[in-house]
């Protein structure tokens, strides 16, 4: 069965990791200049480099629908950029798969598809999607919501290691990036790890650096461009989070619990 998901970030690609274990062929929609954090574990960027693998499951450009199916009859996911995942009407998929994480319904409509999921807030189950799934993290992660809301978006990204805000890395003015660090290197607190033109970026707290832009991306003032991961585990910039992976065994459930026999 085919499933489009909408977005390819790193809970996109969470999801896709996952029902692509489970045997469902992908296809996978995005900008043309993703804005992935975390890269390594992004199948956005097959959309840069015509190619992504994550974990052990490999994505490729497609640049039309010829191109998805013979990617798909490869048995790889299929990565197309294609911002209002016009490719649908085409492709005709079983399930639509929200995971652009915008906190607001970009264009989903629950007529999409014969079963349409929504990843995090901004979604209604029963009114614009047939299930909604949790992506805040806590006691709720990852489960399925039939009726009503995901928990409305705090503004503060998720408890890791004791950090919250302090965690992200954002651009100190409009212009453009430049990282002078790697995802996987190990930073200090105040360390400068990007410039915004000539200005520098530097983090809050020390660990490693999980995610990162890539170079020459336009940004603004605020705009989310890093992560410090303070357990400091290299291993963990390049496999899928624990967060991914349970908001994608949510998307999994209600899939299977909402399919057309």
């Amino acid at each position: 069965m085919l499933a489009l998901i909408k977005g390819a970030g790193d809970i996109a690609s969470g999801i896709a990791l996952r029902l692509k274990h489970a045997k469902f062929d992908i296809v996978m929609t995005d900008i043309e200049r993703p804005t992935s954090i975390r890269r390594t574990v992004c199948f956005s960027e097959a959309i840069v480099n015509g190619s992504a693998v994550v974990e052990d499951v490999k994505a490729e450009r497609a640049n039309n629908v010829d191109e998805i199916y013979d990617i798909i009859s490869r048995g790889n996911i299929a990565v197309i950029a294609d911002e209002k995942a016009e490719c649908r009407s085409i492709i005709k998929p079983d399930f639509v798969i929200d995971a652009i994480l915008a906190k607001k319904n970009l264009g989903t409509a629950i007529t999409d598809a014969p079963v349409v999921i929504a990843a995090g807030p901004g979604f209604t189950a029963g009114v614009d999607c047939h299930a909604v799934v949790e992506t805040q993290r806590g006691h709720y992660l990852g489960r399925v919501i039939l009726k009503g809301s995901a928990a409305p978006n705090t503004g503060v990204p998720g408890n890791i290691g004791g950090y919250t805000t302090e965690r992200i890395i954002r651009a100190v003015k409009d212009g453009i990036f430049r990282p002078v660090c790697e995802i996987g290197d190990v930073v200090k607190a105040g360390q400068i790890v990007a410039y915004v033109d000539d200005e520098p970026v530097k983090c809050q707290i020390g660990g490693v650096l999980r995610g990162i832009l890539p170079k020459d991306t336009p940004v603004h003032k605020g705009m989310k461009s890093g992560d410090v991961d303070p357990r400091c585990k290299r291993e963990h910039c390049f496999c899928v989070s624990d967060k991914a992976l349970a908001v994608g065994g949510g998307v999994l459930e209600a899939m299977l619990a909402l399919k057309e026999d």
